[in-house]
């Protein structure tokens, strides 16, 4: 992008309460500082049952903005359990023939992994929305550093190993409880050889032992190159034990690496993470040795 782009705005999962106008207002007027346009779907807050238009209308204003050559990139600004009700009105030749990214987090892990099993085109995990909260000046000098003057500090995010020293694949996943609602349907992704990113802002021990016996009983963990964990916040906040990486590494192959991250996630300091994008992970002993090496 650069200054003078346009970009849309949607709510493809549960519409947003009444009270959150004033954060869409505040979004809006940071992205017209820095000199973007943005345009607001027509479905955007939701009604007494939570949501915003039918599927076939949230779906219909995504597509709009897919087929509208002045927008450059799509942000989904909301979030729950209704994302997935839009997949079967989606048409992903159009959405495969742009150049436009989709933008979303959490429920919308659904449609970022949509995207790529039907295209094979990236999309970006992130709330764009984290550019009004508690850490938004470096969340908006992140932002704009990397969609408007080509820096990567939005995707660079910490990281440390607790199993193996490298990975290398194409990222897949999200969070993991959205992420199962596209098992056994034609939008879950090819999970050879890539590498599974999971996080999570609800769930307790029970919660996400459920979600990682599914996960190895439909063969995942014998697939992939490697897993990232994000942030599990509801599992940190009442430290869980044993904790996420400890329940992993008893689900996961011997020989897959396990990294994790402490901002990939739901929390509001998040980096950015794109889905359908290969990645490369190195521990630092790694990095020290492959250095020695040149």
């Amino acid at each position: 992008m650069k200054q003078g782009s346009k970009v849309g705005i949607v709510c493809c999962s549960n519409g947003l309460s009444a009270d959150q106008a004033g954060t869409i207002e505040m979004l809006v007027q940071i992205l017209e500082k820095a000199g973007l346009e943005a345009e607001l779907s027509p479905y955007l807050y939701g009604d007494e049952t939570g949501r915003a238009g039918t599927a076939r209308e949230r779906a219909g204003a995504l597509m709009k903005f897919y087929e509208d050559d002045s927008i450059e990139e799509i942000f989904d600004v909301s979030g729950g359990d209704m994302a997935n009700e839009l997949l079967p009105y989606l048409d992903f030749q159009t959405i495969a023939y742009g150049k436009k990214r989709f933008w979303g987090y959490s429920d919308l892990t659904t449609i970022l992994n949509a995207i790529y099993a039907r295209t094979g085109k990236s999309s970006v995990l992130y709330q764009v929305r984290n550019l009004t909260y508690d850490h938004s000046q470096s969340q908006i000098t992140d932002f704009l550093g990397t969609t408007l003057a080509g820096a990567s500090s939005l995707y660079d995010f910490p990281y440390e190993f607790v199993q193996g020293t490298h990975m290398e694949g194409i990222v897949v996943g999200g969070n993991i409880r959205c992420l199962l609602k596209l098992a056994g349907t034609p939008y879950w992704p090819d999970m050879r050889e890539k590498i599974l990113l999971l996080e999570a802002w609800g769930g307790k021990l029970p919660q996400i032992v459920t979600y990682l016996s599914q996960l190895s009983q439909i063969g995942v963990f014998k697939k992939v190159n490697g897993i990232l964990l994000g942030t599990f916040t509801k599992m940190e906040a009442d430290n869980c034990q044993p904790d996420m990486a400890q329940l992993v590494l008893e689900f996961a192959e011997k020989k897959t690496p396990v990294a994790k991250t402490p901002l990939i996630g739901h929390g509001t300091d998040s980096k950015a993470i794109r889905i359908g994008h290969r990645l490369k992970l190195f521990s630092a002993e790694e990095n020290k040795r492959i250095y020695k090496e040149f």
